[in-house]
């Protein structure tokens, strides 16, 4: 996922900053990012809020950073 390197580095943060996020290794981490294992919907989400973008962009699915509106249904 190029996405995520992408716009993590954007961000001018590593991949340990982010699996600290995610409560994951950095070697899991790096694993999502370069396609090797696929990442959990619930970090998807969570990168998603974190970055501010919709789960569609983070998986290529739009080039539209915006994130969707937030449900009224938690």
């Amino acid at each position: 996922m190029d996405r995520l390197k992408e716009i993590r580095e954007d961000k001018d943060l590593s991949q340990k900053d982010i699996a600290k996020i995610l409560n994951v290794s950095q070697v899991a981490y790096s694993y999502y990012e370069i396609g090797k294992r696929q990442i959990p919907i619930d970090l998807l989400k969570k990168l998603a809020k974190y970055y501010n973008v919709s789960i569609d962009y983070l998986l290529y699915l739009t080039d539209e950073r915006k994130p969707y509106p937030k449900s009224k249904i938690n």
